[in-house]
C-alpha cells in the first residue's frame, strides 16, 4: 500500500510540472505546437499500449506535415518535458531516503548506516576498522569528454526548479502559499522554454573549464562536508558505545577530486600547455573564494571574549607570530578584536588568503612579476591554523563549536587543499615515442631510435635517464610536435615551481600503452624537464621524481599483454628507483570503452577482471603499491552502471581502500547538480570502496573456479559472436547510416574531434562516446549487450544443468550480477520497431536488412537468455523504480525517435535544395539533445 502511495506522490508532481509545461506552451508558442504535442503525445502512449501499424502511419503524417520552426518547438516541449521529469525524479528519490531516516528503521543499500550495521554485525572490529578508514581514496576524476549536452545556463535554470518544487513538499503550506509556489514554478519554466538549449558555437576548453567548476560552487563544497557528516554519525552509532576509555575512532579526510580538463590533450588539438596553466589557475581562484567566504562567515561566529575563556597557550603564541600581518590587516585600528582572539586570528586569515586571491588573480591576468607578499605557502599553513583553532576551543569545553562550521571548513581544505583538483595530464603514446626519436636523432652521435628493438630501447632509454636526459637542444631544430610536447613537462615543473609541490598535478596518463618503452619514454621526456631524475652532487646519488606516470591500458590486445608491459617495467631498475622516490605506488588506469568496442561487452568485461587480478599480483610480488584508475563512462557500454554495485563487482582482493574512476559528461550532471543528489552519490560509492576494501583486514574469499571457467567460455564465445558482425563488410556504412553520429558531429557539446584522425572512419578512429552515443540515439544501444545471448544461449546448449550453474552464478558472484543487470538497462532502453525506422535510412536496402535482421534476432535472443539466467519474468524486475523511470518515458521518447528520423532523411537529401536542407538542421540538433535527456544517457 505504501509503495503505490509514494509512486502516486511522484506522478502528482510530474504530472504538475507537466501541466505547467502546457500552459507556458499554450500562452508562449501557440495552440499549433500544442496540438502538435498533444497528438503525438497521446498517440505514442496509445501505441505502446496497443500495437497499430494503421495509427502509427497516420502519426508518422502528422510529423511530415510539421514545418521546420513548428517541429523545432514540438522537439523542444518534449526536450522540456524530460527535464522537468528529471526534476521530479531527483527530488522524490531525495524525499524517499530522508523519509528512511525519520523512520528509524534499515536505510537504503549502500548508505553508510546500513554498511556500518552490517560491518559491526560481520564481526570487523574498531581497530580494523580505524586501518581501513586509514586506507581510504575515492577520488572521482571529471573530464571534459563531449557528452554532456545542456548548456550551464539550462542547468542554473534546472536547479532553480529544483529548489522551488522542493518547497511544495512542506506540510505547513497553506493553500495561497502553495499557489504562490505553483506560480513562481510555471515562470520559472517559462524562462526555461525561452532560454535556448543548444549552444551558438562550440565551446572551447576555458568553458569547459569553467563548466567543470560550477558544479564545487553550486553543490561540492556543501556536499562534501555533509557526506563526512553522515559517516561519523554512522561510525559512533554502531561503534560508538563500544570504544574503551580514551579510544576513538577518526574519519580523515579521504576524498580527493582530480580533473581531465584542461590536461586531456589526447585527440584534442585545442588543449595547449598555457590552457593546463589556466585551468589549474581558475581552480585555485575558485577553492580560494570558498574559503575566504567560509573565513568571513566564521568570523561572525567564534566571537569568545578572552575574559569569558582561555585560549590555548599554542594559539596565543600564533596570534603574537601573527603581528606581522597585523598592519595591514587592522591598518585603521591595531588593536581592533584584543579581547576578541578568535575574530582576530581570523580576520588575519582572511587577509592571508586575499593576498594568495590576489596573486592568482595577477597570474590570470598575464601579470606574473607582481607579488604581493603575506599570503599562504601552502594548504598546510591554512590547516595549521584551523587546527590551532580547533583545539583552543576543545581546550576551554566549547568541542560542540568546533565540530560545526569551523570542521566544514577544515574538511573542504583537506579535502580539495589550494588547488580544488588534482589536474592529470593526458597524452596519446606514439606522440612521446616521435618525439624520443627525434630528440635521439638530433645528439651529436644521433641514434635511430625507431630502428632499435624493445630490449635496445629499454636500455637507451634507462641509461639516458640516469643521465637526466639528452643534451639539450636548441628547439628550433626540432618540429612544432615535438615543442609542444616537450613544453607540456616544463609547464608541469613550472606548476610545482609557481604552487610550491606537485600536490595541484595529479598523475601523467599515457593512453594507448602498448609497451614498457612507453611509460620510460615520459620519464625521460620528465627528467629533461627536471621532473625526474638522480642528484649526484657530492657523490650522494639520490633518485628524485616528482612526476606520477599512470599507463592506461584500453584495447583488447593491450588487456591481453598487461603482465608483459607491466613486469618488465616494474623490473626495470631505473624506472624501480624512481618509483621509489615517488611514493612507491603504480597507478594502472582501464579503458572500458575502447576493449567494448574492440571486442564487445562481455570480452571487455571479463578481460578487465581478469586484468585487475594481475595487476594487483604484480605489484604485490614487488612490494609496491597499486591503485587502479577506472576509465568509466556513463553508458553501459562504456563501462556505467550503478557505483556501489560496479565497485563491489571488482575482483575480490583487488580494492585496497583506493580507486580513482572518470566521471564523464552527463554522469558529473547527473551527480552533482544537486547537494543532496552528490551526498547521496558519494555515500554510496565510499561505502562500495568500503565493502570492497575489506581484504585489508579480513582475507578474502577466492573465486570460484567453476564460474572462472565459465566465464572463460562465455567470454570467447561473446567476441566471436561480436566481431562476426562489426567485422562483416558494410557493417561500419550501416552505423553511419542507421544511427545520427555524423550529425552528433555538428552538435556543440564538446572541444574535442569525434574521430582520432580527421576523415577515418574506421572502427579504430572513431571514438568510443560517438560510437555508443550514436547507437543509444537511434534506440539500438548495442555496445552495451550484443554478443551476451550467443554467449549464454551456446554454452546453456539446452542443458538445464547448465542453466542452472548461470543461475547460481548470477545470486553468488557479484562480478556477473553487475554484468546482467547492467545488459538488462540497455536491454530495456532498446527499441527493435525504433531501431528498424533507423535502418531504413541507409542508402543500401539489402545491406540495412541483413544487419539489421542480425541485430533483432541478437538482442531477442539477448533478452530471452538474460532473463532465464536472472529467474525474471520481465527486464529490470528486480528494480522497480527504474522500470517505472524507464517506462514513464518511452512513450514520450517515441515520438522524439520519431521526428529524428524523418529530419535525418530531409537534411541527408542531396536533391533538397541547400537552404531547405539546412532548415531541418537546428531541430534535429535539437532532437539529439532531447533523446539524451529522455534516457539520460549519451555517453
Amino acid at each position: 500500500m505504501a509503495k503505490k502511495a509514494t509512486d502516486k506522490e511522484l506522478r502528482a508532481r510530474v504530472k504538475l510540472l507537466g501541466n505547467l509545461l502546457g500552459n507556458v506552451l499554450h500562452a508562449q508558442a501557440g495552440g499549433r505546437v500544442l496540438k502538435a504535442v498533444e497528438i503525438l503525445r497521446k498517440g505514442y502512449i496509445g501505441l505502446r499500449q496497443t500495437p497499430n501499424a494503421r495509427k502509427r502511419a497516420r502519426l508518422a503524417q502528422v510529423i511530415a506535415a510539421l514545418d521546420p520552426v513548428t517541429v523545432t518547438h514540438v522537439v523542444r516541449a518534449f526536450s522540456t518535458y524530460f527535464s522537468l521529469v528529471n526534476i521530479a525524479e531527483e527530488a522524490f528519490q531525495h524525499r524517499q531516503r530522508r523519509l528512511q531516516v525519520r523512520a528509524g528503521g534499515p536505510l537504503w543499500l549502500g548508505s553508510f548506516d546500513q554498511t556500518l550495521k552490517q560491518f559491526s554485525a560481520q564481526g570487523i572490529t574498531a581497530a580494523q576498522l580505524q586501518t581501513l578508514l586509514d586506507k581510504l581514496l575515492y577520488m572521482p576524476v571529471i573530464t571534459a569528454h563531449p557528452t554532456e549536452s545542456k548548456r550551464q545556463t539550462i542547468m542554473e535554470a534546472l536547479r532553480r526548479i529544483f529548489i522551488t518544487s522542493e518547497r511544495l513538499n512542506d506540510p505547513r503550506l497553506g493553500k495561497s502559499e502553495r499557489e504562490e509556489i505553483v506560480k513562481s514554478l510555471e515562470g520559472q519554466i517559462q524562462i526555461l522554454w525561452k532560454t535556448d538549449e543548444v549552444r551558438a558555437a562550440r565551446p572551447q576548453v576555458r568553458d569547459e573549464i569553467k563548466n567543470g567548476l560550477l558544479y564545487f560552487h553550486e553543490c561540492l563544497f556543501q556536499a562534501v562536508p555533509i557526506t563526512y557528516r553522515y559517516m561519523e554519525k554512522a561510525v559512533d552509532k554502531y561503534y560508538g558505545a563500544a570504544l574503551a576509555p580514551g579510544e576513538t575512532l577518526r574519519v580523515p579526510s579521504f576524498m580527493r577530486f582530480g580533473s581531465w580538463i584542461g590536461g586531456d590533450r589526447d585527440g584534442n588539438p585545442n588543449v595547449k600547455p598555457e590552457t593546463t596553466l589556466l585551468a589549474l589557475r581558475l581552480q585555485m581562484r575558485a577553492v580560494l573564494l570558498e574559503y575566504l567566504t567560509r573565513v568571513i562567515a566564521l568570523s561572525r561566529v567564534l566571537t569568545h571574549s578572552s575574559q569569558l575563556c582561555q585560549p590555548s597557550e599554542a594559539f596565543l603564541q600564533s596570534l603574537d607570530a601573527d603581528e606581522q600581518f597585523c598592519g595591514k590587516t587592522f591598518s585603521e585600528n591595531l588593536d581592533r578584536f584584543r579581547h576578541e582572539p578568535y575574530r582576530r586570528k581570523l580576520y588575519v586569515m582572511r587577509h592571508r588568503l586575499e593576498c594568495n586571491l590576489r596573486n592568482v588573480k595577477k597570474r590570470l591576468e598575464g601579470d606574473f612579476h607582481t607579488v604581493l607578499e603575506g599570503g599562504y605557502g601552502s594548504e598546510q599553513e591554512l590547516l595549521n591554523d584551523l587546527y590551532l583553532i580547533r583545539d583552543s576551543l576543545i581546550g576551554h569545553g566549547d568541542q560542540n563549536i568546533a565540530d560545526g562550521e569551523l570542521k566544514d571548513l577544515t574538511r573542504l581544505v583537506e579535502t580539495f587543499g589550494f588547488f580544488l583538483l588534482r589536474l592529470d595530464v593526458r597524452q596519446e603514446s606514439a606522440r612521446h615515442t616521435r618525439a624520443v626519436a627525434e630528440l635521439f636523432a638530433h645528439q651529436t652521435n644521433p641514434v635511430d631510435y625507431l630502428a632499435l628493438s624493445m630490449p635496445e630501447r629499454l636500455q637507451l632509454l634507462s641509461e639516458t635517464i640516469a643521465r637526466n636526459g639528452v643534451a639539450r637542444l636548441d628547439k628550433d631544430t626540432l618540429s612544432a610536435e615535438t615543442i609542444e610536447t616537450l613544453e607540456v613537462f616544463e609547464t608541469m615543473a613550472h606548476i610545482q615551481a609557481e604552487t610550491g609541490g606537485a600536490h595541484a598535478l595529479g598523475s601523467y596518463v599515457i593512453s594507448m600503452t602498448h609497451c614498457s618503452s612507453h611509460v620510460l619514454e615520459v620519464m625521460l621526456l620528465a627528467a629533461q624537464a627536471g621532473l625526474a631524475g638522480r642528484n649526484t652532487a657530492e657523490n650522494d646519488e639520490q633518485w628524485f621524481c616528482s612526476i606520477h606516470i599512470t599507463p592506461l591500458f584500453e584495447t583488447m590486445d593491450d588487456l591481453g599483454r598487461i603482465e608483459t608491459v607491466l613486469g618488465t617495467l616494474l623490473d626495470n631498475p631505473v624506472y624501480a628507483a624512481l618509483l621509489k622516490a615517488s611514493g612507491n605506488l603504480q597507478e594502472v588506469m582501464l579503458g572500458y570503452s575502447d576493449s567494448c568496442k574492440d571486442g564487445g561487452i562481455v570480452a571487455s568485461a571479463w578481460a578487465l577482471y581478469q586484468a585487475q587480478k594481475k595487476i594487483t599480483a604484480l605489484a604485490a610480488s614487488r612490494g609496491i603499491e597499486c591503485r587502479l584508475f577506472h576509465g568509466r563512462g556513463g553508458t553501459i557500454g562504456r563501462g556505467g552502471g550503478p557505483t556501489h554495485e560496479s565497485i563491489l563487482a571488482q575482483p575480490q582482493g583487488t580494492v585496497h581502500g583506493q580507486i580513482k574512476f572518470t566521471e564523464q559528461g552527463e554522469m558529473v550532471s547527473y551527480k552533482y547538480s544537486n547537494t543532496e543528489t552528490a551526498v547521496y552519490e558519494l555515500s554510496v560509492g565510499i561505502t562500495g570502496l568500503l565493502k570492497a576494501s575489506r581484504s585489508l583486514v579480513q582475507a578474502p574469499n577466492a573465486d570460484n573456479p567453476k564460474y572462472l571457467k565459465i566465464m572463460d567460455e562465455l567470454a570467447a564465445l561473446g567476441e566471436n559472436a561480436y566481431r562476426a558482425l562489426v567485422t562483416t563488410p558494410g557493417f561500419l556504412d550501416y552505423f553511419y547510416e542507421a544511427t545520427p553520429t555524423n550529425e552528433i558531429g555538428l552538435l556543440n557539446i564538446g572541444s574535442r574531434p569525434s574521430h582520432r584522425k580527421h576523415g577515418d572512419r574506421s572502427l579504430s578512429s572513431i571514438r568510443a562516446i560517438a560510437w555508443v552515443f550514436g547507437w543509444a540515439q537511434s534506440r539500438h544501444t548495442l555496445p552495451a549487450w550484443y554478443g551476451i545471448g550467443t554467449a549464454l544461449e551456446r554454452w546453456c546448449a539446452d542443458d538445464p544443468a547448465r542453466l542452472a550453474q548461470l543461475q547460481a552464478m548470477y545470486q553468488a558472484w557479484p562480478f556477473f550480477r553487475a554484468l546482467l543487470s547492467n545488459t538488462q538497462m540497455a536491454l530495456f532502453k532498446a527499441d527493435m520497431t525504433i531501431a528498424h525506422d533507423y535502418a531504413e535510412l541507409c542508402g543500401d536496402g539489402d545491406l540495412a536488412q541483413r544487419f539489421y535482421v542480425m541485430i533483432h534476432d541478437e538482442y531477442q535472443r539477448t533478452v530471452t537468455q538474460v532473463l532465464k539466467v536472472a529467474k525474471a519474468t520481465h527486464l529490470i524486475d528486480e528494480n522497480p523504480p527504474l522500470a517505472l523511470s524507464l517506462s514513464r518515458r518511452n512513450p514520450y521518447l517515441d515520438p522524439l525517435n520519431a521526428i529524428q528520423v524523418t529530419l535525418l532523411r530531409r537534411y541527408r537529401n542531396v536533391s533538397l535544395e541547400e537552404t531547405e536542407r539546412q532548415s531541418w538542421l537546428p531541430p534535429l540538433l535539437r532532437s539529439i539533445n532531447a533523446i539524451a535527456a529522455g534516457m539520460r544517457n549519451t555517453g
